[in-house]
């Protein structure tokens, strides 16, 4: 006779423990200022190349946003901001794993574009540098 974990408790657990975990994140990214602290890891894509990643002022825009600075917070990373809350719905929907092929396609497609557009030399895109 096998014995099975009880997979809902097993489900609670987890979730409790991921809940508590971006609470705790949160308040740390509340308090501690990523342009004030050295605490936050720099981005690596950036001082190695120079070139702004996709998520570089991730961290900025979003200490800005648990502040309530809307404008500052997409100034930082406008993708980031505006795709948190596309990733609540699916966490709210669970249906992160039912995502279909062409959705993940999009969604690369977007961030890869974002990534280059950031760092052409000109306006408008120089608004797009954290």
């Amino acid at each position: 006779m096998k014995i099975r974990p009880n997979i809902s408790r097993l489900r609670i657990i987890v979730f409790s423990s991921v809940a508590l975990g971006i609470v705790a994140l949160a308040a740390l990214l509340y308090t501690v200022n990523p342009t004030q602290c050295a605490l936050y890891p720099p981005c690596f894509f950036h001082k190695l190349t120079g070139l702004y990643c996709p998520g570089c002022g991730s961290t900025r825009a979003l200490h800005q946003l648990l502040h309530g600075n809307l404008a500052d917070a997409l100034h930082f990373n406008p993708l980031a901001v505006l795709a948190l809350p596309v990733l609540g719905y699916l966490v709210v929907r669970r249906s992160a794993s039912q995502v279909r092929p062409v959705w993940v396609r999009v969604a690369f497609a977007i961030i890869l574009t974002f990534g280059v557009v950031r760092n052409i030399p000109g306006y408008p895109f120089t608004a797009l540098v954290p």
